[in-house]
C-alpha cells in the first residue's frame, strides 16, 4: 500500500510538471514563465485555498471538539516556525531561516489528499472539518515566517513590533488568503456555486503551471541546496518527524478519532511547497526557493507518505 501511495503521488502530474522545471534548467531551455503571469497564478492559488477552507469551515457546526481542533491546529502552525526558526537561524541567513520556517509551520495540500487516500484504504473517516484546519493553518505560519524576518532585519533600526505585526497582517499573501476564508464563510452555496468552476475546476491546472514555474526557478538555484550541505537535508527529515510524532501523541486531549488524530499529524509533519513558496515569493524576495522548495517537496514529502504515515498511525494506535 506505502508502495501505491508512492508511485501514485510521484505520477503526479503537477508533481511531474515540477521536475520538468528542474529538468529544463539542466539542459539549458528558454522555458520560462513570465513574472506577471507567475504573480497571478501565486496570488490566484492562495485566494482558492482560502475560499475553499472557508467554505468547508461553514458546513459543519462548530462543536466544542472542532473549535479546539482549530486552535490546536492555529497553535501548531504557530508554534513550529518559531521554535524551528532559531534552529535554522544559527546556519542560515534570516530571510532563508524565516522562509524554511514559515514552509514547514504551513501544510502541504497534496499530502493531505495523500493521507485522506491512506485512511481510506484502512477504512477509517475524518471530519470535513479538516480540509477547513489546513486552510486556517497556512496564514499562521506565513505571518510568524515574515514576522521573525522583518523583526530581526530591523532589530537595529529599533522599529516598533506594532509596526512588524502591522506589516505582516496587511502584507498582500496574507491579507489575501485570510479575507478569502472569510469571504468563502459567509458565501452561500449557490453563491460559492457560480465561481466554483474558477476557484476548484482549474485548480489543478493553475498548480500545475505554478509549480513548473517552481522547478524552474528551483533548477537554476538547485547547487545552493547541495552546496548547504548537510544541515538542510537533515533537517527536512527530522523536523517532519519530530512534529507529527508530537502531535500524534498530543491530540488524544483534543480528540479521541483516530482519522483526525492522523490528520492533525500530518498537517504538522508536512511542508508547504504551494502557498507558502507563492506568499515568500512577493513577500520575501531574497529567501531562496532553491532551499525551502527542495526540501519540503524533494525530501519531505517523499519521507511522510512512506515512512512518516505507518510511524503517525502506529502512535495513535497505540496511545488512543
Amino acid at each position: 500500500m506505502t508502495a501505491k501511495l508512492l508511485l501514485d503521488n510521484l505520477t503526479n502530474p503537477a508533481l511531474l510538471f515540477f521536475f520538468l522545471g528542474i529538468f529544463s534548467v539542466r539542459v539549458k531551455s528558454d522555458l520560462e514563465i513570465p513574472a506577471d503571469a507567475s504573480k497571478f497564478i501565486s496570488l490566484y492559488l492562495l485566494f482558492s485555498i482560502g475560499f475553499k477552507g472557508g467554505q468547508e469551515l461553514a458546513k459543519n457546526n462548530l462543536s466544542a471538539e472542532i473549535i479546539y481542533s482549530i486552535l490546536f491546529g492555529v497553535a501548531i502552525a504557530v508554534l513550529i516556525p518559531v521554535y524551528t526558526f532559531f534552529i535554522l537561524k544559527r546556519r542560515l541567513s534570516i530571510e532563508d531561516s524565516g522562509a524554511i520556517a514559515a514552509a514547514y509551520g504551513s501544510v502541504s495540500a497534496v499530502t493531505f489528499v495523500t493521507a485522506g487516500v491512506f485512511l481510506e484504504n484502512q477504512h477509517i473517516i475524518f471530519g470535513g472539518h479538516m480540509v477547513a484546519i489546513m486552510a486556517m493553518m497556512e496564514a499562521p505560519a506565513i505571518i510568524v515566517g515574515v514576522l521573525l524576518i522583518r523583526y530581526f532585519n530591523n532589530q537595529g533600526t529599533k522599529t516598533p513590533i506594532k509596526h512588524i505585526i502591522y506589516h505582516s497582517f496587511s502584507n498582500g499573501s496574507v491579507l489575501l488568503i485570510l479575507g478569502s476564508l472569510i469571504i468563502g464563510y459567509f458565501a452561500t452555496e449557490k453563491q460559492a456555486l457560480d465561481i466554483k468552476p474558477f476557484t476548484t475546476d482549474i485548480y489543478k491546472g493553475f498548480l500545475a503551471i505554478f509549480l513548473l514555474d517552481m522547478g524552474i526557478i528551483s533548477g537554476r538555484k538547485l547547487d545552493g541546496l547541495l552546496k548547504a550541505g548537510w544541515f538542510p537535508i537533515m533537517f527536512a527529515l527530522v523536523i517532519p518527524l519530530i512534529n507529527g510524532s508530537v502531535v500524534a501523541l498530543l491530540s488524544g486531549s483534543i480528540t479521541h478519532d483516530t482519522g483526525n488524530r492522523f490528520i492533525l499529524s500530518i498537517l504538522a509533519a508536512s511542508a508547504s511547497y504551494i502557498a507558502v513558496p507563492a506568499a515568500m515569493k512577493i513577500a520575501v524576495p531574497k529567501a531562496n526557493p532553491g532551499l525551502f522548495l527542495p526540501m519540503a517537496l524533494a525530501i519531505t514529502f517523499p519521507f511522510n507518505i512512506t515512512l512518516g504515515m505507518p510511524i503517525y498511525m502506529t502512535i495513535i494506535q497505540h496511545f488512543l
